[in-house]
């Protein structure tokens, strides 16, 4: 089995763990999925380059292995736990159609990657279907899912598939560029998991669609109060 054939062989894992994240509405296996997968693209830099293996490629794999492998799924663990949430119960797009979803926009994914001209040649034909398609799952994450949870999930997929994007042009770039989104990431679901924790402590879930209403009504209760003083005034005026 050739270098290629070895990515082709980890973009087709990533298209199915795309595909059970957008099917599974347990938590607890959308973090596990998440580690899987990060874990899976931890590979990629060992594969990239045509010659003997260099430190920096063991450098970069060894940081995805501990961010995208274990330092993010535990800080979510951590989140899912404290939060005590199991399941996205009730999404805005029920599971079936996620998964038809799924399907057409791996299609789509497919069809923008052929008509996309690229400047030299990537090697594997999968890697930027896969991206777009990894991309376009971590938007809807984000977009359907009640959750916070599942939406900072939704997050780190779509940097996935920037990632994807990145590996698919190392061999003409260099690859600082995503040590940054690394760590941009790294921070933004360290603060997520944060949030998530005292929002759950102080409100009992983590709907966010729940709390949109919460606002709206602290916004009614705000104006009613404005309406009363107002009306107070003019009372004591008039008298």
């Amino acid at each position: 089995m050739n270098i290629n054939e070895k990515i082709d062989g980890i973009m087709v894992f990533l298209v199915v763990c795309n595909i059970i994240l957008l099917g599974s509405s347990r938590l607890a296996m959308l973090i596990r999925i998440m580690a899987i997968q990060g874990l899976a693209l931890g590979l990629l830099p060992l594969f990239i380059g045509t010659g003997d293996l260099t430190i920096h490629q063991y450098v970069i794999a060894a940081a995805v292995f501990s961010l995208k492998g274990m330092g993010f799924p535990w800080l979510l663990a951590r989140a899912q736990q404290r939060a005590a949430v199991a399941r996205e119960v009730e999404p805005y797009v029920s599971y079936t159609f996620s998964l038809l979803f799924g399907v057409l926009a791996l299609s789509i994914a497919v069809w923008l990657a052929s008509r996309l001209p690229l400047p030299f040649d990537i090697g594997s034909s999968l890697f930027i279907p896969m991206a777009l398609f990894t991309i376009m799952v971590g938007f809807f994450l984000i977009i359907t899912r009640r959750k916070a949870l599942t939406q900072v999930i939704g997050y780190v997929t779509i940097e996935n598939g920037i990632y994807v994007f990145g590996m698919a042009l190392a061999r003409e770039s260099p690859l600082l560029v995503e040590i940054g989104i690394l760590l941009d990431v790294f921070v933004a679901v360290f603060v997520m998991g944060i949030t998530i924790f005292h929002i759950s402590r102080e409100f009992d879930h983590i709907d966010t669609d729940r709390l949109s209403t919460l606002a709206e009504s602290s916004v009614d209760t705000l104006a009613l109060d404005a309406a009363a003083a107002t009306t107070a005034s003019t009372k004591e005026i008039a008298l």
